[in-house]
């Protein structure tokens, strides 16, 4: 006999509670679901999270791009800063709320000046300085094949001394898409450490006609010190990026107090004047690297494929103290276990340079027209040991980086001894080599520019090495408004040497 199911008034009364329950627990279901598909798609998207990890873009082709496409303003009536006329009064009122702002921050912080974030105020220049410039290389790169005189891709050359590109791209960013916690951008003038100047000298010097060029060097010359910022300081608190030797050529003695961003010092008097550039003054940067990064994997494949003794390849015949190069041509050239080739930046050298350079245990790195060269940053980024033989040379960053654990260096004079070289190179173990390209690894990150900007990258490097300099830019600053005019107490640090260092 075939039971019956008698509901009982309790059991009907729990009916709707189980079946609220369950329907509680399939929306929760669905409403964790996609809040998970939503985290991933937020994972996927950098700019919507930086601080997860993704591989940021180092190529400058790209990194424009998406920077031109994305943050340029769409129209020539954007906000700038450009000042018609500036009174006595508007300068004495800066400096007062400057003054005011510093007293807060001496009382206020028992570590100040020495503290991060550094604040710097870019500023808001007209197109034609900044965008137009960027737009002009843009429209052009794919097109040109134009050479300098001595045989250097114009538009490749622009790519290594891109460093303000980098520099600025990131400053405007918002901030939630950026990474650096050493430098953060204010938008009031008083409340500035320093001041960026956005002004593609490198891009106006190679794009535009000569005449052209150098009215608008003028131009911004102008605009620049009629700021009441730099007229408070004579310009000693303003970043200047003249990265490329030759641009801003005709105008920089004019802003000489400026802090220049370089590739170089250069003391042989070819490329800056006396009293132009120091140490105390100004910021070497590293060049963009012409190849591509050798990271972790790529050293441990290329472990057993380094047959190559010493390798070169790049103009043999330089001006300067380059000549040393053709010396070491004709000292070198043959030897076993030694590649020297002539070649250029272009695609084609490029791809040479990235091969020969992942095949080399030693770089050879002498010095070109000035003492600095490209050359050493890609052998960097490409695991091959920098042998730098230039007596002159100053690198980014010494303040911070020991490049002794990275690089060779050897004078001119031992270099040109018959035979000394290679038995030095030979001589290095084994064990020290190993040593050294782990470390190359290690440092590479120091040379890569990228977008975002990364930590301990050369973007962040650079405002490490400034805060180490703003004791002194405020000190040089107030001096400068106390010391009676006409002084011969007022130092114009025209008797400094380029690249001294006292003993």
């Amino acid at each position: 006999m075939r039971s019956k199911l008698h509901i009982t008034p309790s059991s009907r009364s729990r009916s709707p509670i189980l079946l609220l329950t369950l329907s509680f627990l399939a929306i929760s279901l669905l409403f964790f679901l996609f809040s998970l598909s939503s985290s991933q798609t937020r994972i996927q998207s950098p700019y919507l999270n930086p601080s997860l990890a993704f591989k940021p873009e180092t190529s400058f082709l790209a990194s424009l791009e998406h920077f031109l496409a994305e943050k340029a303003p769409r129209s020539s009536s954007t906000r700038d800063d450009t000042v018609i006329q500036v009174t006595d009064e508007e300068v004495t009122e800066l400096d007062k709320e400057m003054y005011r702002k510093e007293s807060e921050r001496v009382s206020g912080n028992p570590y100040y000046p020495l503290e991060f974030p550094i604040r710097v105020y870019v500023y808001e220049m007209p197109r034609k300085f900044t965008y137009d410039l960027l737009w002009l290389f843009r429209n052009t790169y794919r097109e040109t094949d134009n050479l300098t005189s001595n045989g250097s891709p114009v538009h490749r050359l622009i790519e290594q001394h891109s460093i303000d590109y980098w520099l600025w791209a990131d400053l405007i960013a918002p901030e939630s898409e950026r990474l650096l916690k050493s430098v953060v951008r204010v938008h009031r003038q008083e409340e500035a450490d320093l001041f960026y100047i956005p002004f593609f000298t490198t891009i106006s010097f190679f794009l535009l006609e000569k005449q052209q060029c150098k009215a608008l060097y003028r131009e911004a010359l102008k605009w620049v010190t009629d700021q009441p910022a730099w007229k408070r300081s004579g310009g000693r608190d303003h970043i200047l990026p003249v990265h490329h030797p030759w641009s801003f050529k005709s105008v920089r003695r004019y802003m000489k107090n400026a802090i220049w961003l370089l590739p170089d010092m250069d003391s042989t008097g070819n490329w800056y004047k006396p009293g132009q550039v120091f140490l105390e003054k100004d910021l070497i940067l590293p060049y963009v690297p012409n190849v591509d990064l050798c990271d972790a994997r790529c050293l441990s494949k290329s472990e057993s494929k380094r047959t190559t003794l010493l390798f070169f390849r790049g103009r043999l015949k330089r001006n300067a103290g380059g000549k040393i190069r053709a010396k070491l041509v004709s000292e070198l050239s043959g030897a076993d276990g030694v590649i020297i080739e002539e070649g250029t930046a272009g695609d084609g050298g490029k791809s040479a340079a990235q091969i020969g350079m992942r095949k080399s245990i030693f770089c050879l790195n002498p010095a070109g027209d000035t003492p600095s060269s490209a050359r050493l940053f890609d052998a960097i980024v490409s695991g091959c040991i920098p042998v730098i033989i230039s007596d002159e040379l100053e690198l980014p960053f010494e303040g911070i980086l020991d490049y002794r654990k990275i690089a060779l260096f050897v004078s001119s004079s031992d270099a040109m001894q018959p035979g000394w070289l290679l038995k030095f190179l030979k001589g290095i173990g084994a064990a020290q080599v190993r040593e050294m390209r782990q470390k190359l690894g290690q440092y590479s990150r120091h040379f890569l520019y990228s977008s975002p900007a990364q930590p301990l990258g050369p973007e962040d490097l650079v405002w490490r090495m400034m805060a180490g300099k703003l004791v002194n830019i405020k000190l040089h600053t107030r001096r400068s408004q106390r010391v009676v005019k006409e002084s011969r107490s007022i130092c114009t640090c025209d008797c400094k040497r380029a690249n001294f260092t006292a003993i």
